[in-house]
């Protein structure tokens, strides 16, 4: 943890000062007020003794005593309650919100984008939005380029690659040719995904770098976040490739029963089986990749970390990310679908509707640039959302499960935080 390169600034630790109630010398322990000596001789006062201001004279005629009355108890300010805190004057016990039997969550420091206790979904989200708008200088350029230097190679693949791949239907065309244009195809596909996925690990490590000082107050500007994601990008990169094979093997493995034996049924068993698996398993290793570029972590190691991490929480974890997917698609959704209709509006508009029947109205330069322009605009959004949200919780699992929020407070500057015993914990 002291090495991470998100949150290892040096810092002092938790003075241990002097705690409430300890003796000073003058008095009782536990802050009790000291007692009055007795007077000499062993005579003991009164138990009656006039107030202050009304002594009289021997002899003199006493004025009748006024009725006493009791003190009135400041009531409690809204949001605290009288279970769950330490014992406190006239046998009541203090409270504070979020405590058990309380409403509200009990406060917390605030250096960044996030408050240091355990996160709920909102929060979450809120904090992933917050970054991206308050370092948008820092965030949004990253994911601006990687987007669209993807978008290029991608549109120059469906022109000059994917435009001689015409759909076809002759049906006296040989099992060569179509094997031919599948290759061709796949080909393309492949290299334009490769491309993808080398912009998408560079925009998440950098983004990643970014958000790991947001969490502590602090900017980070461009240079410094790939200074610092630059040695753990072939590491991230394993870390893809080997969860993206194990995942295709996973496949494979459901699926050969069926293939071998050549039986439709079994195969398609063997295919609705690998659905949920998949989804397991891409849930339970989500938090391997801030793991891996955080802690400094192997491509192994960084895997169980995930696993010790999401242990417990899958559901929850499963619910978040899922409803991150859906709002970034949407956003998408918004954004790529009108640009899309615009362009192969423009390509019929040239071709007719011949185009749509050989396939030249999706790959004409109007249509491709459009769809490109929205991929862009979209990506540069959606993509450092959806790495915050990834980020956060990984933050939000150590802090419920290690008490990372200690760590952070010391890593942000902040001076004395959990040495107070009254203060509610904040670790899970």
């Amino acid at each position: 943890m002291n090495d991470s390169p998100g949150w290892a600034v040096p810092g002092p630790s938790p003075s241990d000062g002097e705690r409430p109630g300890a003796s000073d010398g003058q008095g009782g322990t536990d802050g009790a007020p000291p007692q009055p000596s007795q007077p000499a001789g062993g005579q003991k006062w009164s138990a009656e003794q006039p107030p202050p201001g009304e002594w009289s004279s021997p002899g003199a005629p006493q004025a009748p005593k006024p009725p006493q009355q009791q003190p009135q108890q400041p009531r409690p300010g809204p949001g605290w309650g009288s279970y769950g805190g330490p014992q406190g004057p006239e046998g009541g016990r203090y409270g504070y919100p979020g405590g058990p039997g309380q409403w509200g969550k009990p406060p917390a420091a605030k250096p960044g984008v996030i408050p240091l206790r355990p996160l709920d979904l909102g929060e979450i989200l809120d904090g992933a939005v917050a970054t991206v708008r308050s370092h948008w200088r820092s965030v949004l350029p990253i994911t601006l380029v990687v987007a669209t230097v993807v978008q290029v190679i991608s549109v120059l693949v469906q022109k000059y690659a994917l435009a001689d791949l015409a759909v076809t239907t002759d049906p006296e065309a040989s099992l060569q040719d179509l094997l031919d244009t599948l290759g061709g195809a796949m080909t393309a596909l492949v290299a334009n995904g490769f491309i993808q996925l080398i912009g998408t690990i560079i925009a998440t490590a950098m983004v990643t770098m970014i958000f790991s000082r947001a969490v502590l107050g602090q900017g980070s500007t461009i240079g410094q976040a790939w200074r610092e994601a630059r040695p753990r990008l072939l590491h991230l990169l394993g870390l893809t490739l080997l969860m993206g094979l194990g995942g295709a093997a996973l496949v494979v493995v459901l699926l050969l029963p069926g293939i071998l034996l050549r039986n439709i049924g079994l195969g398609l068993v063997g295919g609705l089986a690998a659905v949920p698996l998949l989804i397991w398993l891409g849930i339970k290793f989500s938090l391997a990749s801030p793991a891996l570029m955080l802690e400094k972590a192997g491509v192994i190691t960084s895997l169980r970390r995930s696993s010790r991490l999401v242990r417990g929480s899958w559901w929850r974890i499963f619910g978040i990310t899922a409803l991150t997917g859906l709002i970034t698609a949407f956003v998408s959704a918004v954004i790529v679908y009108p640009l899309t209709a615009l362009g192969l509006a423009i390509g019929l508009a040239d071709g007719g509707v011949s185009g749509l029947e050989n396939g030249t109205a999706a790959t004409g330069w109007a249509p491709l640039i459009l769809a490109a322009v929205g991929a862009v605009i979209a990506q540069t959004i959606t993509m450092p959302i959806q790495a915050g949200v990834t980020v956060l919780l990984y933050v939000d699992q150590r802090i419920r499960r290690e008490a990372l929020d200690l760590e952070l407070a010391r890593a942000a500057g902040l001076e004395n935080y959990g040495s107070d015993p009254a203060a509610p914990p904040t670790g899970g």
